[in-house]
């Protein structure tokens, strides 16, 4: 049990939408990422997915049930949670997050739409280096 510094995990690596798990509270990761590029719609059927923004800017598209779709534009500082079972997609022009879900959390959901990007993690979070 030791203090975790997130700027120099953050510095620790490049890889984006590749989260490093920080912290672990009770059943929870407390992960954090980098962010450049889209990311891929996808749903968390049966968890919120919360979203805290480090630096730069994460957009969160999502859709409704009846296809229609809306993005939030978050920056440094801003919170937001993805209700569980919202079809979501992020993006971002470059930044870094944290991330708050259920330990064992897909990066890509429950399901997700077309193929996964080269450049996304498909990934229930990393372990930190001892």
């Amino acid at each position: 049990m030791k203090p975790v510094n997130v700027t120099d995990v953050l510095a620790s690596f490049t890889d984006i939408y590749s989260p490093r798990i920080v912290a672990r509270v009770n059943d929870y990761d407390v992960r954090i990422a980098h962010t450049l590029g889209e990311h891929v719609w996808h749903v968390h059927e049966d968890t919120d997915e919360f979203f805290l923004v480090l630096d730069g800017q994460f957009d969160v598209a999502m859709r409704d049930a009846d296809g229609t779709e809306r993005t939030v534009v978050l920056r440094a500082g801003d919170t937001f949670v993805v209700p569980r079972g919202t079809e979501h997609k992020p993006s971002s022009p470059g930044g870094s997050i944290l991330m708050f879900e259920p330990t064992g959390t897909s990066t890509t959901g429950d399901r997700h739409e077309g193929d996964i990007p080269d450049h996304v993690d498909s990934t229930t979070g990393h372990e930190l280096a001892p």
